[in-house]
């Protein structure tokens, strides 16, 4: 007779590792969290938005991409999370909006509740550093579409901003500075590079160790995306701050020009910050030029602030009491006729670090 559980699907399993996560669960939760884990939907309550003149629900949708990879060859599931959050979050709140509640999508070859708790784990916890509560979520067992320890992970935020207090393009003018917000390394973006670089073309394993990097490459290539959400906020709320931009996939140019009106440009300094010893890791072992590098991975700047000059000093020191390091590193600028190739163009190299 053909069960369920022959067709390689464990309720029994599942309902474990529900039992493991809400420990979890109930550390990431803020006071408009209505009820727990288990039901149909994640109830939030809404009322406080009555507060609010004209509220703008801001929303976010993403995954982690080929760094799960790393994760399942290392067997290492509670960092994961971290750069779940850190691309939902952080895409938020470059308009100012702040997280309130975060949903995410699980889904296995075969449900080790072990392993399922640590990755919420790691999605609470992040949850709890970026100020948003973990309402709910999935987790799908899919036997025959992935191999019995691989996963994936998604996710869907939602966030709320005044609308007379949105940030973006319509604020940027000239004259602006350009405040770069340090990375916590690669974060989760360029994997498929990096990994055919380092680990399919080189051969390294992720065991190695790498003087360069004081550590083994597995642990470089773990460290957990670096979340802005409550530091960005900050800025928002107590700063003469006029657009953010989140620097994932495409670099640095590409998502600072998303934020810009079409009649300014900017020009960044590269002489003003060295990015980690990773970035020039790959770039070295796989022969990967700069215009390439630039344009897949963050180079170690994570986000970046378009500020009003006037305010650059209270900028720098909000950032400071956040710990996020940051540095004037560009300058808004009229657009030219010059500008054709791209409005955002990086000039200098970077110092030796």
């Amino acid at each position: 007779m053909s069960t369920y559980e022959a067709a390689g699907v464990s309720i029994e399993a599942g309902d474990k590792a529900v039992e493991l996560m809400k420990v979890w669960v109930d550390k990431a939760r803020r006071p408009e969290m209505v009820g727990g884990i288990g039901g149909f939907a994640g109830l939030f309550d809404a009322s406080a938005l009555k507060a609010y003149d004209r509220p703008l629900l801001a929303t976010s949708a993403d995954g982690v991409g080929t760094k799960v990879a790393v994760a399942q060859a290392m067997d290492v599931h509670h960092t994961i999370g971290f750069d779940l959050v850190g691309m939902l979050v952080d895409d938020l709140v470059v308009c100012g909006a702040e997280p309130l509640f975060l949903t995410d999508y699980i889904a296995t070859g075969r449900v080790v509740p072990e392993r399922i708790a640590a990755i919420v784990q790691g999605i609470a916890e992040a949850c709890v550093e970026a100020g948003c509560a973990l309402v709910g979520g999935e987790t799908a067992e899919h036997p025959g579409l992935l191999g019995p320890d691989e996963y994936d992970v998604a996710g869907s935020t939602t966030g709320v901003v005044e609308a007379t207090h949105l940030l973006g393009p319509g604020r940027v003018r000239p004259g602006d500075l350009v405040v770069a917000m340090r990375s916590s390394g690669l974060h989760s973006n360029g994997y498929s590079l990096v990994r055919h670089v380092l680990l399919e073309q080189a051969g390294w394993a992720l065991d190695r160790d790498v003087p360069e990097l004081g550590r083994t490459l597995g642990e470089e290539l773990l460290e957990p995306t670096r979340i802005y959400a409550k530091a960005c906020l900050a800025l928002a709320r107590g700063t003469r701050t006029h657009a953010m931009s989140h620097i994932t996939g495409g670099g640095l140019a590409a998502n600072l020009e998303r934020v810009l009106p079409a009649e300014v440009s900017v020009t960044l300094d590269r002489t003003t910050w060295t990015p980690q010893p990773v970035f020039g890791l790959v770039a070295e072992v796989g022969g990967v030029a700069r215009e390439d590098l630039e344009r897949t991975l963050n180079c170690g700047v994570g986000m970046v602030a378009v500020v009003d000059a006037d305010d650059v000093d209270r900028v720098l020191a909000t950032l400071a009491e956040h710990e996020v390091g940051s540095w004037v590193c560009g300058e808004v600028a009229l657009a030219g006729s010059a500008d054709d190739g791209g409005r955002v163009r990086l000039v200098g190299a970077h110092p030796a670090g």
